[in-house]
């Protein structure tokens, strides 16, 4: 499936965001409704173990095989058969709304609306339901959900069509905020290329970017974090948190930015570009 179906945009309150994914499937909407509520369906295509009172108000349950503790709990808002099915799981809510499709009505239409506050984790979320999606056409068509796990490309195909690499100016500086699709201790390495900086040392060259004049490095704690200073009254640091799960996330800025900071966007724009395309080939 093609992911420029897909959109992203605000909710309503301004403070999330929304995904959007249709997908049409060649069976009509009692047995999708069947396999989008039944934890027994669900366990051949959704991402976690469910348990679930289908009815609003209903207490579910979600928990990943392999994880210790309770797992996930999240309440039934909406449930009209076979039309509409939506609950929420931790803090975001999930909509999914069944519609008859096609010439004899008996294909359906069916939409997910994820609505959440991570609007850097969207193409996660965006790959993540891609894969369960194309895993349940394929359980309702008979036959083994055997879908591939996304090594990258397809969450960066995501991240292209939403916008999510753009940087932003702030104040007197920039700032990017980027899930990665591989871990700190990899993103480290690359960055690296074998030169472990050190405090006092200049930044190795994975850690610059075109036109931006490195000073120092000023804090390094590896893998998570340096910081460098730049000329003439600045710096660069680079930090990587916890993200979805897919990656690090990667949230660079630099300070003392002043008048250049159009072309200072771009350079660094220009340099996580390649970044993310080293990290698809290692």
């Amino acid at each position: 499936m093609n992911p420029h179906s897909d959109t992203l945009g605000p909710a309503d309150d301004g403070r999330h965001s929304v995904l959007r994914m249709e997908r049409r499937l060649a069976h009509p909407p009692a047995k999708v409704w069947a396999a989008i509520t039944q934890p027994a369906h669900l366990a051949n295509w959704f991402p976690s173990e469910v348990t679930l009172e289908l009815k609003p108000g209903g207490a579910m349950g979600f928990h990943f095989p392999g994880d210790e503790g309770p797992g996930m709990t999240g309440e039934v808002t909406d449930a009209e058969e076979p039309r509409l099915f939506a609950f929420s799981w931790g803090d975001d809510h999930l909509r999914w709304e069944i519609a008859p499709d096609g010439p004899d009505g008996q294909g359906s239409l069916l939409t997910l609306e994820h609505t959440f506050g991570d609007r850097f984790g969207a193409a996660s979320f965006a790959s993540g339901w891609h894969l369960c999606l194309s895993a349940l056409g394929q359980f309702l068509d008979g036959g083994p959900a055997e879908v591939s796990q996304d090594a990258g490309e397809l969450h960066e195909a995501y991240l292209e069509q939403f916008d999510l690499g753009r940087g932003e100016v702030t104040g007197d500086g920039i700032r990017f905020e980027r899930q990665l699709v591989r871990f700190a201790n990899k993103v480290w390495a690359e960055l690296c290329a074998g030169e472990e900086p050190l405090e006092g040392d200049t930044a190795p060259d994975g850690f610059l970017a075109d036109g931006i004049s490195a000073g120092p490095v000023t804090s390094v704690w590896a893998p998570t974090s340096l910081t460098y200073a730049v000329h003439p009254k600045g710096e660069v640091r680079w930090e990587f948190v916890e993200g979805t799960g897919h990656g690090a996330r990667l949230v660079l800025t630099q300070t003392g930015v002043m008048d250049d900071a159009e072309a200072v966007l771009a350079a660094w724009h220009a340099r996580l570009e390649r970044l993310a395309g080293q990290l698809l080939e290692s």
